[in-house]
């Protein structure tokens, strides 16, 4: 061979390999899918009043419009997870995107509330037909050696992606009017459609056995009727059929799924897999992660508004250092795990979760305002990063390729069910705890003023502006009772994350928890629940 030969045989080291570009393009593609359902969920929360006012609608129906959009999105999950799986990945996401950005356009355009309720309720469940599409289409893109990285970076967009889409949200509020609030959505999904037309392959697995059906509409029964229960019951009491009939069906669905499945000689969801300790941690983690997370959130914008004195804008800038710290060691998790064990960063990231819950409630005052609550921020932030990688490749680790968009949806659903929790519980617990304290700053007012001022910091607001001066002592007992509200609400927080920790402790794998190879992990260590080498299986 000649020396020309040889340097033309010879690769050049500089050469762009086409597949991992591909592969790179893919993850861009369905990292901004993500964004775009994730920024969608609270994006019309920061809008509410300029609704009622545009369309005349009641509280209740405001609520729906809000609850439509999560209620489509948790139900479905399950279900097209696996008609993903079966009929292809591709064609399943890219139907998605179209529909997505199809009801954002028509919730920009409604011209009634009716219409609005409409157009939500096709965005959830469009937006069931791209989440876990993304994640699966991503598991089954990279190869094992890239797969926890990769994993990582769509847990950073899925936890920082709601901050990020409510601080563009406030800007559009503050800024512009409220149909420009649909625009970013939709700039990502036409994107996402173009990439993912572009550069995702099908992504069909050649499956055994007929789809399904009764386990799919168990599914939608049983994650539909526990979230509709769970959003209904602070709004309409618990004791309200609406919220009754919702918890009964979803219980008595579950129940039947279950045994359903376990006859099934090619279920939708092999229930046996949570006897895996690896999928029993991830998901109860991701569960409680988001449920204190979507809470907090919850009390947080009102804390900084009604207390801190902060606009819509600013207040969801505050919220930017907790997604500037999460997003960053999401990514870098498998790498941190790789040095440590995975099981160990779970542990850590759990830890500080609780940490920054503790310092919640304790450091945060009404004197004090934003600069209180700002470590806790910042603590919470890191426990989430180091927590959310771990667990949600524990979950897509337990079962197999074929049903990775099972495997994803699982992954979406319990944090959506989290986050129903979260939502409820805190704001339940802060609401009580509020009611409790303001009531002695009530007793002189006249019931026509009493009853708004208990019924929440905003309605103390307004009470006290239409009183002028006179209405500082109860600007100050209302603030006073939302922060012990919050410290309450917090606490609650703290408990349910110290016993997540307690019970991955007791939950630990066998053996050493140190120097997990992360490109060394199989479908045999898997079925041992060795969490540390499944979270090290991806990488």
């Amino acid at each position: 061979m000649t020396v020309i030969d040889a340097a033309v045989a010879a690769p050049d080291p500089d050469a762009v390999d086409p597949e991992a570009a591909r592969r790179q393009r893919v993850l861009v593609a369905m990292c901004l899918a993500l964004a775009a359902v994730i920024a969608s969920v609270s994006s019309l929360n920061v809008a509410l009043q300029d609704l009622a006012v545009e369309f005349g609608a009641s509280q209740g129906m405001l609520l729906w419009i809000i609850n439509a959009y999560t209620l489509s999105l948790a139900a479905l999950l399950l279900a097209i997870g696996a008609i993903g799986d079966r009929w292809g990945r591709r064609p399943v996401l890219l139907t998605g995107l179209a529909l997505f950005a199809g009801a954002s356009v028509g919730a920009a355009l409604s011209t009634s509330a009716e219409m609005m309720l409409v157009a939500r309720a096709l965005g959830g469940i469009a937006a069931a037909m791209i989440m876990p599409v993304t994640l699966s289409v991503i598991t089954s893109t990279f190869p094992e050696e890239q797969r926890a990285r990769a994993v990582g970076i769509w847990a950073g967009v899925a936890g920082g992606g709601g901050i990020l889409g409510l601080f563009f949200s406030s800007f559009i509020v503050d800024y512009f009017t409220w149909p420009w609030l649909f625009t970013l959505p939709i700039a990502l999904a036409v994107t996402s459609f173009v990439m993912t037309w572009r550069y995702v392959t099908a992504g069909r697995e050649l499956l055994d056995g007929r789809f399904d059906v009764g386990g799919s509409v168990l599914s939608v029964l049983a994650v539909g009727g526990l979230v509709l229960g769970i959003h209904e019951g602070p709004e309409k009491g618990w004791g309200h059929w609406l919220t009754i009939g919702g918890l009964a069906i979803g219980v008595i669905a579950t129940v039947a799924f279950v045994v359903w499945e376990l006859r099934q000689e090619h279920p939708l969801l092999d229930v046996r897999v949570f006897a895996n300790r690896g999928l029993t941690a991830g998901s109860l983690t991701l569960l409680i992660v988001f449920a204190v997370m979507f809470g907090i959130f919850l009390v947080l914008m009102q804390f900084l508004q009604a207390v801190t004195g902060f606009s819509a804008l600013r207040s969801a800038a505050g919220l930017l250092p907790m997604a500037g710290v999460m997003m960053p060691l999401s990514s870098a998790a498998p790498l941190i795990a790789k040095r440590f064990g995975a099981f160990r960063v779970l542990l850590v990231g759990v830890a500080l979760f609780a940490t920054g819950l503790a310092l919640l409630a304790t450091m945060s005052s009404v004197a004090g305002g934003y600069l209180s609550i700002l470590p806790g921020l910042i603590v919470m932030g890191a426990g989430m990063g180091l927590s959310m990688t771990p667990s949600t490749i524990a979950i897509t680790e337990s079962l197999p390729v074929e049903k990775q968009g099972v495997a994803s949806a699982l992954n979406d659903t319990v944090r959506e069910v989290g986050g129903a929790v979260g939502i409820a519980l805190l704001g339940s617990v802060l609401n009580s705890a509020y009611r409790a304290n303001v009531g002695a700053a009530t007793e002189a007012l006249p019931p026509e003023l009493a009853e708004p001022v208990e019924e929440g910091i905003g309605g103390a607001l307004a009470v006290a502006a239409q009183m002028g001066s006179d209405g500082a002592p109860i600007v100050t007992a209302a603030r006073e009772a939302f922060v012990d509200g919050w410290h309450s609400s917090m606490w609650v927080g703290f408990v349910m994350a110290i016993a997540l920790w307690l019970f991955l402790l007791v939950r630990s794998p066998k053996g050493s928890l140190t120097g997990a190879d992360l490109g060394a992990a199989t479908t045999d260590a898997i079925a041992r629940d060795d969490l540390a080498t499944v979270g090290a299986g991806s990488s």
